[in-house]
């Protein structure tokens, strides 16, 4: 069996770049934890909040309790910063927790990974802020890429 391998792979270019952010933000945005953990290396480290954990079960299980949650999430991803091997990220998702309150998460992640184009390393941070369903950017039907987010949000 041929080793796992994610491209782009790294050195990145801006490109490359974009394009694995991008990626990450699709598979993210399908809230399968099945699917996700195989953009990570089987021994991938992370770090979300204060959470720390290691390998694909524990981002299995880490994603399938952050969903049960946060439903209706959907999420943006931009390229903040990259080198050879790494990528920052600026990101923002909506989710409404179980009493129906609309909450947007403005965070940062960076990410390290292996030559074979799978993160090795996730550091997250992030901070949630409540919304009313008419601030809402990420409603049923609109592209995410799509919405435009002013300099306020950074």
């Amino acid at each position: 069996m041929a080793p796992e391998s994610r491209p782009p792979l790294p050195p990145f270019t801006l490109e490359t770049a974009q394009r694995k952010v991008k990626a990450a933000q699709d598979a993210w945005n399908t809230t399968n934890p099945e699917v996700v953990q195989f953009a990570y290396t089987p021994d991938s480290i992370w770090r979300n909040r204060g959470t720390f954990l290691q390998g694909r079960p524990a981002i299995v299980d880490f994603l399938r309790d952050k969903w049960a949650v946060e439903s209706g999430y959907r999420l943006r991803k931009e390229l903040f910063a990259f080198t050879d091997n790494k990528i920052a990220v600026q990101f923002w998702y909506e989710w409404h927790d179980e009493a129906g309150q609309w909450w947007r998460t403005y965070g940062l992640e960076d990410w390290t990974f292996a030559d074979n184009g799978l993160m090795r390393k996730r550091q997250m941070s992030g901070n949630d802020v409540k919304i009313s369903d008419e601030e809402r950017w990420f409603k049923d039907g609109v592209d995410v890429n799509t919405v435009e987010i002013v300099e306020k949000h950074w």
